[in-house]
């Protein structure tokens, strides 16, 4: 069976992950990481997308971004891997591929999974036990989102703006925010929907979704055919 496209639609956000071949390292220095995320800057300025989250570990990265056009995130994202597949093979004296395929993503429901999945983004580190807490990890947007460094390849979503009327507030909200993490029951929501490709959100905006594309934007209930504005 041939395989899905993948679901992209301007103006929503889309939860992004991408994957080194067989879980091996992408990263073999610091400048390797630098690297990546200057190449994620330019191209998101290039292909008109806004990230608004990010986390590099050791063997992928997640991003949550927002596309303006139907094609900008898969050409960022086709630049990005291109180029820094060039780049580390040079220096580390390597042929072939880096990626484990290509990049798995899925659109979210704003305002039920943005704020959960930028959590569940800058808690990666945490949860790999890498460091004790989200701000004692330098590879992520949580130090932009806490106040504790300014990240030029963040662009915070409108509902970033709606945690507190200034910017002490906002920070502090959100570090709260992350402290307090994600459920269970959503962190599994947030990994599936993104390596299935299905839209993650309520049955409305599922079924809203469904009328802008004819890509299935959902997995079929055995026994019931497939609509193109059938609930999920």
């Amino acid at each position: 069976m041939a395989r899905l496209p993948r679901l992209t639609l301007p103006g929503y956000p889309h939860h992004v992950i991408q994957r080194g071949n067989n879980r091996q390292p992408i990263f073999a220095t610091t400048a390797d990481r630098e690297y990546l995320l200057e190449l994620l800057h330019e191209n998101a300025k290039k292909f008109e997308v806004a990230i608004h989250d990010y986390v590099l570990m050791s063997n992928h990265f997640h991003l949550l971004a927002t596309p303006q056009t139907d094609k900008g995130l898969p050409q960022m994202m086709q630049a990005v891997g291109r180029s820094y597949v060039r780049y580390f093979n040079d220096l580390q004296g390597r042929s072939g591929t880096l990626w484990e395929g290509r990049y798995r993503s899925t659109l979210i429901q704003t305002d039920r999974y943005l704020l959960a999945c930028m959590a569940y983004i800058d808690l990666n580190p945490v949860r790999a036990g890498l460091v004790a807490q989200a701000g004692d990890y330098a590879w992520s947007g949580y130090g932009h989102y806490a106040g504790l460094r300014t990240d030029r390849l963040i662009t915070p979503h409108p509902l970033y703006w709606s945690l507190g009327n200034t910017p002490f507030a906002r920070e502090a909200a959100y570090a709260e925010m992350v402290r307090a993490g994600v459920s269970s029951d959503q962190q599994r929501a947030l990994t599936s929907s993104a390596l299935s490709g299905w839209a993650l959100g309520e049955d409305k905006f599922v079924a809203d979704l469904q009328k802008q594309t004819e890509r299935r934007v959902h997995k079929a209930r055995a026994g019931r055919p497939l609509s193109k504005t059938s609930d999920v």
